[in-house]
Order: C-alpha cells, then structure tokens, then sequence
C-alpha cells in the first residue's frame, strides 16, 4: 500500500499541470493538407516554433494515410508554403524563400518524389504569390506582381489611389505566368493589362486559386479592375484563354464573383458569390456553365456564410464549409440544389481561417485539419464522406496532456435572436464557487467563437477564471439575418447581445459579477472600447488593434471605401458622418472609467494604429488609468513568437492586477 501511495504520489503534479504562457512555443501547426492523386498520402505543412531566431519553420510533410508515417521533405527552407502534387504523383511543387536572406522572395520549386533535389523554376523579383499545376502536369501557371520601371530613381512620388496610409508606391498588377515544370524554359506572361488579379492580406482567405479546365485550354481566374486592396469588390470570375491570354466573363453580369473552380470534367465552374446577389449577404455557392451564362445560386438550404467550394469526383456535388452555431461545419451540396448533407465528424472541430483546410482525392477521401475542445489541430482523413475520421498526427499531444478547461456552446435570447457563445471554464471548476469573469471578444465581426482548440481562452482558464466568448450579432456563425444585424449598427446592437450573454452567464450563479474584465483583438478590440464606453460593469480592459474611429478605418486602412457599404454610404457624403461618428467608440471615450491596456502594431494595415493612439490620448485626458504597448512589426497582428508570446503575457498581468480579490 506504501508503495502505491508514493506512486500516486509522484504522478499527480504531471496530470495536474496547467497551461502556462510558455507552452505557446510547443504549439505545433498543420496545415494546407493534399491528398496524393491515388489518395495513399497527404503533402501537408507542419511549423514549429524557433524562439532563438523568433520565427516559425514550415516544412512540407509527407504523412502515410494507412500508418501515419511522417517523412519531412523540405529541411532547412524559408518560407516553405502550398504543396501541390502533380497530377501524376510523381512530383511535388511549392514555393518556398530563393535564400535565406531577410528580404528573399518566394519562387516556384519542383521536387520528383523519386529521390533529387528540388529545382528552382522562377526567379520574380516580387515572388510568386499561388501557382497550379496544368492537368496533363507539363505546364505551372502561377501569379506575381509586375515590376514597375522608373524613368527617375530619385523620384519616388506616387498618384494614391483606394489602399492604405502605409502604402509607400502606387501598387502594381498582379498577373498570370506560365513556365514549363520541367524547367525547360523561362516562364512567359499569359495575361497584361491596368487590371489585376487580387492580392490579399492577411487575415483572410487569400486570394483565388487558379483553376485549370480538364482540357488544359482555360484557366479560371478573378478579376479585379485595379491593383487598389479598396477595390476588392469588383471582382468578378474569368476565363482565361492558355493559347492566346484573353479573358472573357462566365456570367454576364455581377460583382463579388470569388473561388472559381472548375468541375471535373470541365463543363461548370462553382464559385463562391454573395446570398441572393446582395451586398453584405452572407456566402453561397453559385454554379454556372464555363461556356458563359448566368449563374445559379445551388446552396439555399445552409443559411450559413460558406467560405469554399471543393468539387467531389462525382461532378455532381460539392464539399463546403463554414461556421455553425458554436463549431464548423462541413457539408456535401448538391449542384441540382438538392438540400445539403453535413458531415459527422464527432467531436471534431475542422479548422478555418476564412477557409476550409481540408482537399479531395480522385477516390473520394477527404483530408482535413481539426480541433477538439481538448485538443489543438491534428490532421485527419475519411476515407469517403460518410466515413469516420481518422486521426494522422499527434503533433500535440504534448499540450492535449495538460489540464485544460472544458469549452461548451451556451445560448440564450435577446431582441428577437437566438444567440449563443463558448463558456470555457477552470480546470477543477466547481460551481458552488464564484469565478472571475474574462469576457473575449472575437474579431471579424464575420468570424465566430467556436468549441475547439483556442489557445488563448485556455490561457485565461488555467489562470482560474471562467472564460465568455459571445457571438453577436454580425457574427458569421448563425444565419445570414443574424449576420446582415450589423449593417448601420456596428457597436449598439452588438453590445446589447454582449450584456445580454452576460446577464445570462450571471444567472447561473457562479460568476462573481464584481470582477469581470474584457478583452479582444480588431473588431473584438472595437467590441472592447464600445462596452467600455457604454457598461460600467469591467475592471480592466484590454483593447487590441481596435477599430475606434470608423472615419480613421474608411481613410485609412486597406479596406478603406469598401467600408461604407456597412454604414449606407461614404462618411464624407449627406449625412452620412453623424451616423460614423455614433458608432465609434472614440465618440464615448469621455464616459469611460475602465483601466484600460491598449496593444495595436506600427505596420497595421487594416486597422491603423492612429486609432489606438487617438484613444490612449483621450483616456489620459480623462485621468483613466492607460498603457499602451506598440509592436513594432507590419500587419494586423504580430507574426513571430516572441511578440505573439508578449500578448499573451500583457493579457496575464493586465487582468491578473485587477482580478485579486479584493
């Protein structure tokens, strides 16, 4: 009996462990998953953390579908991304940085399966930014920006069109090039012109992916009219000729066309466009002959913000996904409109990043990318649709041994919505006790909280504190009403369904309502300085890359013009500014009392950090107790480890010092 004592003894504190603000280096990321053509392998990316060069590592994988055998192919690379197989197995291609050089560029490689180094077949001076391989597999077309040549070095002046306040030249077009895989010859331009094929920013989807006919004769394409990241709107699908460059419209009419695809066969592109044609509508698959004609809406029946459509070896049927309710969701759609199937897959959260991470094999397997509430991402497979998934990876498991809080989807009603949001409770959490309470917020707004995986709220419940994650109305999880709400009621409406999910968290009893704080990141950092600014009720905030001032955002971001379709127009026309400066939390900044940690990067191109400044400014007038922390990196978010890792920490400490019981 002694014995078992000790032994016990000795392995509770390993089964007790917590996350802590370390583990986010263990983390590891797998992503963009490829089924081999005879379904046998997936081509995936997998990235660790390197803390003494403070950068991710992708490499490509190669994982066995019936053992889960990993074989890395791509050592001591940069910027190794998007592995594609060629339409026989024998080769892969995937970009990857020309050196290891700070401002290397990524260009096109080709790897034989067989055994050889991997050749280089590009040399972009501004890097390839997608590429696809030619049916017959002779043949890569890929996309990059056109140079731009300067008739006066010196003189660097440039005409400023729709992009962002950081934008140092005008931008260039992005076009379509084509180079034998072989790399028998140098890569020749397919297409020229003013107009452009769009670049994306992240966070997003990214942009379009080229997508061959059967025949090898066309390539779909999107077109937009100009370079400009505000004119993103005016996309439209394209068919471009591989004999001669020209391009032509599949439908005669419409905007916002994204995600073309070709059919197996060649005879139907499916594409991505808004519900019903509407501006601010929610995602559906649209399907239209690749001679030309016009389009026809086939997913009605998921009243869900769709974000891909993969064609299934049939034809006959789509593979979608989105968000749905608390979790994601796939679905097979049938072209001729039938209602769609969803998919089991248990427990399993599939990955998305305004994408579905997951492919199709010729033989109907499906591999993914998932969480489960306990679990950070794996990759999975099925062997069809109706089969059950089965796990390829244990990347994680080092941190799924943890202690970790349990994540549950919690709804409740309010101004005439069924609304819901995740709960992530403390490890050993009772409920006779009384938690403090994080409230984090989403960005987006088209985006959700879901049950799988999230670091972040893990982080929070490890601390002891019971962690509320709502999905307001512009929220992208609950049907394509719930989402349009938003539109000219960016920060009210929100917050009341935010005050609402709270009140009815409270009723449950085991929140103690006097220590409560709140926190997000882009529009969760807007959601934060709007409930501060109208809720008395949290002791410290923490407000990241907020949207403060809507006529900073229209001016100033990438997204800039495209913004005014949310708030019925521009702010510089009618009386259209009263309703911009009502919905900016910057507006009500004089009414907060909140100890507020204001964190936002110096290179934020969708959400610039004038507004972060704008509102320490203001709070510091106003005697309220400020920090503000830059990050000097570019983008909306930090990238490397160390700044994302800083986050982290800053969240910890800013409501560790105001959650103490008092």
């Amino acid at each position: 009996m002694c014995c078992l004592l000790l032994f016990v003894t000795l392995i509770t504190p390993a089964f007790a462990e917590r996350l802590q603000l370390s583990d986010r280096a263990k983390l590891v990321n797998v992503s963009d998953p490829q089924l081999s053509p005879d379904g046998r392998q997936v081509l995936c990316s997998i990235s660790r953390v390197n803390l003494a060069e403070n950068r991710h590592e992708p490499q490509l994988a190669l994982i066995d579908v019936a053992t889960g055998a990993q074989k890395m192919l791509t050592a001591d690379r940069r910027g190794v991304s998007s592995g594609a197989w060629s339409p026989d197995g024998a080769r892969i291609a995937f970009l990857a940085n020309a050196s290891v050089e700070k401002d290397a560029k990524r260009q096109l490689w080709v790897m034989p399966m067989s055994g050889g180094d991997a050749r280089k077949l590009t040399d972009v001076s501004k890097g390839v930014q997608q590429f696809a391989w030619s049916p017959d597999g002779a043949t890569i077309a890929f996309v990059a920006t056109d140079d731009v040549e300067r008739t006066d070095k010196h003189n660097m002046s440039f005409e400023v069109g729709d992009d962002d306040f950081l934008t140092t030249s005008a931008p260039s077009p992005s076009h379509v090039w084509l180079v034998p895989s072989d790399g028998s010859a140098k890569a020749r331009r397919l297409t020229s012109g003013e107009w452009s094929l769009p670049v994306v920013k992240p966070p997003g989807s990214g942009p379009s992916r080229l997508s061959w006919s059967r025949d090898g004769k066309s390539i779909a394409i999107v077109r937009l009219a100009n370079p400009h990241t505000g004119s993103a709107d005016t996309s439209r699908v394209e068919i471009v000729d591989v004999a001669t460059g020209a391009t032509r419209r599949v439908t005669p009419s419409g905007e916002r066309e994204t995600h073309p695809v070709f059919s197996p066969d060649g005879s139907t592109i499916a594409y991505l466009q808004s519900r019903g044609g509407e501006r601010l509508a929610e995602a559906a698959i649209r399907v239209a002959p690749a001679s030309g004609g016009e389009g026809r809406e086939v997913s009605t029946s998921i009243d869900r913000n769709l974000t891909r459509a993969i064609w299934m070896p049939d034809g006959k049927t789509l593979l979608t996904g989105a968000h749905d309710n608390a979790g994601t969701s796939y679905w097979l759609q049938p072209i001729g409109g039938s209602p769609a199937t969803r998919l089991n897959l248990g427990d399993l959260e599939p990955s998305w990043s305004f994408w579905i991470d997951a492919s199709v094999a010729p033989n109907g397997a499906i591999a993914f990318t998932a969480t489960t509430p306990s679990h950070p991402k794996e990759l999975y497979v099925m062997s069809s649709a109706t089969a059950t998934p089965k796990r390829l990876t244990n990347l994680n498991n080092a941190i799924a041994s943890l202690q970790l809080g349990r994540s549950e989807r919690m709804t409740w009603s309010n101004e005439g919505f069924d609304e819901d949001g995740v709960v992530t409770y403390p490890p050993e959490f009772d409920a006779s006790k009384k938690y403090p309470l994080v409230v984090y917020i989403h960005g987006g707004p088209r985006a959700s909280a879901t049950t799988g995986f999230a670091y972040l709220p893990q982080l929070f419940a490890a601390q002891d504190w019971i962690v509320f994650s709502p999905n307001y109305r512009g929220s992208d999880n609950l049907g394509d009403r719930y989402e349009r709400a938003i539109v000219k009621d960016s920060g009210a409406g929100p917050g009341r369904d935010v005050m609402a999910g709270i009140n009815a968290l409270l009723a449950r009893g085991f929140v103690d309502k006097d220590r409560m704080v709140v926190g997000g990141w882009s529009y969760g950092g807007y959601m934060t300085s709007w409930m501060i600014g109208h809720y008395d009720i949290f002791k410290a905030a923490v407000s990241g890359a907020a949207v403060n001032n809507l006529l900073d955002a229209y001016s100033l971001s990438d997204g800039n013009q495209m913004r005014q379709w949310t708030m019925g127009g521009s702010p510089f026309v009618g009386d259209n500014m009263k309703l911009y400066i009502e919905q900016s939390p910057i507006t009500y900044a004089k009414n907060i009392k909140t100890p507020t940690l204001i964190l936002s990067d110096t290179g934020d191109y969708r959400v610039p950090i004038t507004q972060s400044y704008e509102m320490f400014h203001a709070l510091k007038d106003n005697g309220v107790t400020v920090k503000f922390i830059a990050y000097p990196v570019g983008g909306h978010s930090p990238e490397d480890p160390v700044h994302q890792s800083d986050i982290d920490r800053r969240y910890i400490e800013w409501f560790s010092k105001y959650l103490k019981t008092q």
